[in-house]
C-alpha cells in the first residue's frame, strides 16, 4: 500500500470516529409528511475514498459515506466519468452531504454548499447541458429549498439561492439537449409549485401551482418533435387516501411558461402492508412514488415518457409488490399497458419496490433500478437489482444484481417507528454506455451510502503476489474477467508499477492476441511485468480496467517483490507441463482449467463438443513460466461431455469433462 493510499485510509478512519452532536427529532403526527419519524441520534458524515471499493464475487461497490437515507444522483453529460450524489444527512447545518468523482473510480467528500438557513435534506441534482451540477435541498424547517450550483463536476458550489417553496418532496431537472430552452432549469415541490430559473440557477420564478395530496411530484424533459427540450413534463400525487392515488400528468411546450392537464390516471395502489396509513415493506416505510422520465435522444423511441411505479399483485393489503412501467407517446395523454419489469420465476411470491429510472440521452436506453428479496427465501432481505430496455419499454433485459451483498430491511440499529423511516427512494443516471447507481445499503446496520455500476463486469487477478528476479524477472499475471452483468462492450486495461526503482526500469507489456483489450467474456489477457536491474524491494502493480468511455472502471493491485536470488519467474516454477482436471467436474456452468508451463510458451487451450466440433479457443499467445488457469463458462450449451486440450509448444493434452445442468 502507498503512502498516499494510507494516509487517505487513515483519514478516512479518523474522521469516521468523530461524533457530532445528537440530533433528535419528535415524532411526526402527519403520515403524509415526507420526513423522518423517531430519528435516532447518529454521527455525521464520513469520508470513506479513495479506498471504498468493496469487492465480493469479484464484482465491485463503492462505499462512499455513512449518512442517512434516501440520495439524489446525477451525471454529467459532457464527462461521462463525472458523476456527483448527496444523501440525507441529520445535520441542520448540511441536512445532506454531497460527493463526487471526476474519473469514476474516486468518490470524495465535496466542499459542502453553505445553505444560510436550518437544512432538511431530500437531496436531488441536476447537470446542465453545459456541465453544471445543481443541488436542491430543502430548508427552513420544510418551507422550500434551496439550490447550490457547481461548475466544477460537484466538487465545491459557488453559489446558493433560493428556490421550492412547498412543505414536502421537491425534484429538480434540467434541460440538457439544447434547442430554444437550453440549460433551463426546472423544480417542483409538494403542494405542486412549479419553479423555472431561465438564467443558469441565478433565479427561480413560480410558473405554476398545482394540488399534490402525497409526496412525489416529479419534474422531466423530453423533446417536441424536432425540438429539443420542448416538452416538460411533471407528475403530481393526489387521492383521497395513500392507497386510492391518482397521477396527474402536465407538460409545457413552451419552455414552463403555460401548463397543460394532460390527463390524470389511477394506476398507483398498495405497496407492500399498510401501517399507521403508510405503505412498508418488511416494517420499512416506502410510498408509491409516480418517477416520470422522457427519452431525449435521437433514437427511434425519441419523446416518449415514461412512467415507473411499484404496486401490490394483486392489488391488495399485504401482498407483495411489483414493479411497473409505462409510456406515453402523445405527451401523457394516453398510456400503454403497464408493463412488468421484473422477471423472478413467480411475481407474487417476492418483493420488489423503491424503483427509479433513467433514460439515456444518447441512446435512448430506459434504465430501471429497484430492491428486491428474490435472493432471500424469507423475504427479510434484500439487493439492489436493474434492468434496462433497448425497445422503447416493451421488453426488458435479464434482471441483474448491482449492489454485491443481502442486506436485511428492517435495519433496527439504523432507525426505528412502526414502520421505520429507512428512506423512500434512491436514484440513478447514464452515460452513454452505463448507469451508474446510488442507494442507501443497510449491510453493515447503518446508512451506508453505496454506488455500483450497471451493466458491469467482474475482475480479479492472478496471482496476487509474485517473487521474481530483479535483474532478468519475468512474470506474467492473469487479468481475468471471470463474469459480466448484460457488460458487452470492449473493456480496455493499463497498468502501473510503484514506487519508481531507484535503480533499473520496469517493463509493461500484454502479449495476448488482443493486447489490452477484451471484448468477449468470460476472458482474460496477460500482463508481463519484466525487471531489468531494478532496486531488490516490494512494488505495487496497480491494473486498471476500463470501458471505452472510462466506465465502468475497475482496479486490483498486485504485489511485486523483486530480488537477486530469485529465479526468472520464481521458485515455484513448474518442472513439467501439465494439463490438469477441471474443477469442478461435473460443473454448471462455470469450470475451472489449470495447467503449468516449466518455461515460456506460445498456448491454446481449446474446447470440443463430442463430434469434434470446437466450441471455443482461449489465449493462442505466448505466456511465461508458472500455473495458470481459464474459466470456461458453459451456460449456452446443453448437458453433455466435452473435451479441452493444451497446446502448449510441443506439448499436447487432452481430457474430458462433464456438463450437468
Amino acid at each position: 500500500m502507498n503512502s498516499k493510499k494510507l494516509f487517505l485510509i487513515t483519514l478516512a478512519l479518523v474522521i469516521f470516529g468523530i461524533a457530532i452532536s445528537e440530533i433528535t427529532f419528535s415524532q411526526s403526527t402527519d403520515p403524509n409528511r415526507d420526513y423522518p419519524v423517531y430519528i435516532r441520534p447518529t454521527p455525521g458524515p464520513s469520508i470513506f475514498s479513495p479506498g471504498a471499493v468493496v469487492t465480493l464475487n469479484d464484482y465491485d461497490n463503492w462505499q462512499i459515506g455513512t449518512d442517512f437515507a434516501e440520495v439524489g444522483m446525477a451525471g454529467n453529460p459532457i464527462s461521462p466519468t463525472n458523476f456527483s450524489a448527496a444523501w440525507n444527512n441529520l445535520s441542520a447545518t448540511y441536512g445532506a452531504y454531497a460527493y463526487y468523482t471526476l474519473n469514476g473510480l474516486d468518490w470524495l467528500a465535496a466542499t459542502q454548499p453553505t445553505w444560510g438557513v436550518t437544512a432538511n435534506g431530500d437531496p436531488v441534482m441536476a447537470f446542465d447541458g453545459a456541465g453544471n451540477l445543481y443541488f436542491d435541498n430543502m430548508v427552513g424547517g420544510i418551507t422550500g429549498t434551496r439550490v447550490a450550483k457547481s461548475t466544477n463536476g460537484g466538487l465545491s458550489y459557488s453559489s446558493v439561492v433560493a428556490a421550492g417553496t412547498g412543505n414536502d418532496k421537491n425534484w429538480v431537472t434540467a434541460v440538457q439537449t439544447g434547442g430554444p430552452y437550453a440549460n433551463y432549469i426546472f423544480q417542483i415541490m409538494t403542494p405542486g409549485n412549479i419553479k423555472r430559473s431561465t438564467d443558469g440557477g441565478a433565479t427561480f420564478t413560480q410558473v405554476a401551482t398545482y394540488t399534490n395530496s402525497y409526496p412525489g411530484s416529479m419534474v422531466c424533459v423530453g423533446p417536441n418533435g424536432s425540438t429539443n427540450g420542448g416538452a416538460i413534463y411533471a407528475v403530481t400525487n393526489t387521492g383521497a387516501a395513500a392507497t386510492a392515488v391518482t397521477y396527474n400528468f402536465y407538460c409545457s411546450t413552451d419552455g414552463g411558461t403555460t401548463w397543460t392537464l394532460k390527463s390524470s390516471q389511477a394506476f398507483g395502489g398498495y405497496v407492500g402492508t399498510q401501517s399507521g396509513g403508510r405503505h412498508s415493506v418488511q416494517n420499512m416505510r416506502t410510498r408509491p412514488y409516480p418517477f416520470i422520465i422522457a427519452d431525449n435522444s435521437n433514437g427511434p423511441f425519441r419523446g416518449r415518457l415514461y412512467l415507473t411505479y411499484a404496486k401490490n399483485s394483486p392489488n391488495a393489503d399485504a401482498q407483495k409488490p411489483n414493479i411497473y412501467t409505462r409510456f406515453s407517446t402523445d405527451f401523457g395523454t394516453t398510456w400503454s399497458a403497464e408493463v412488468i419489469v421484473n422477471d423472478d420465476a413467480n411475481t407474487t411470491a417476492n418483493n420488489q419496490w423503491f424503483p427509479s429510472t433513467w433514460c439515456d440521452i444518447t441512446t435512448g436506453k430506459l434504465f430501471i433500478k429497484w430492491l428486491d428479496t428474490r435472493d432471500c427465501p424469507t423475504s427479510d432481505s434484500c439487493m439492489v437489482y436493474g434492468s434496462f430496455s433497448t425497445d422503447g419499454g416493451l421488453t426488458f433485459a435479464a434482471n441483474q444484481k448491482i449492489s454485491n451483498k443481502l442486506f436485511r430491511i428492517n435495519c433496527t440499529s439504523c432507525n426505528g417507528g412502526v414502520p421505520a423511516y429507512l428512506g423512500d427512494y434512491d436514484y440513478l443516471n447514464s452515460n452513454g454506455k452505463v448507469s451508474m447507481v446510488a442507494w442507501t445499503d443497510f449491510r453493515s446496520n447503518t446508512f451506508g451510502n453505496y454506488v455500483g455500476y450497471f451493466p458491469d463486469y467482474a475482475m480479479r487477478m492472478n496471482p496476487t503476489t509474485a517473487t521474481i528476479n530483479s535483474n532478468t524477472g519475468v512474470k506474467d499475471f492473469k487479468m481475468v474477467i471471470p463474469a459480466v452483468k448484460l457488460y458487452t462492450d470492449t473493456v480496455i486495461v493499463t497498468s502501473t508499477i510503484t514506487p519508481a526503482p531507484a535503480a533499473g526500469t520496469f517493463a509493461i507489456t500484454y502479449p495476448s492476441p488482443g493486447g489490452n483489450k477484451l471484448s468477449h467474456f468470460p476472458d482474460s489477457l496477460s500482463v508481463r511485468v519484466t525487471a531489468a536491474n531494478v532496486t531488490p524491494g516490494v512494488y505495487t502493480l496497480t491494473v486498471t480496467a476500463k470501458g471505452p468511455n472510462g466506465t465502468p472502471v475497475h482496479q486490483r493491485t498486485v504485489t511485486v517483490t523483486t530480488s537477486t536470488t530469485s529465479s526468472i519467474n520464481t521458485e515455484e516454477v513448474p518442472v513439467s507441463f501439465k494439463l490438469e482436471q477441471n474443477y469442478p467436474n461435473p460443473f454448471n456452468p462455470v469450470t475451472k482449467i489449470g495447467y503449468s508451463l516449466p518455461k515460456i510458451s506460445d498456448v491454446k487451450i481449446t474446447v470440443y463438443n463430442v463430434l469434434g466440433k470446437e466450441i471455443v479457443s482461449f489465449y493462442n499467445e505466448q505466456q511465461a513460466p508458472g500455473n495458470h488457469f481459464v474459466l470456461f463458462n458453459a451456460n449456452s450449451l446443453t448437458t453433455g461431455v466435452y473435451y479441452y486440450k493444451i497446446q502448449a509448444g510441443s506439448f499436447t493434452e487432452v481430457k474430458k469433462m462433464t456438463l450437468l445442468k
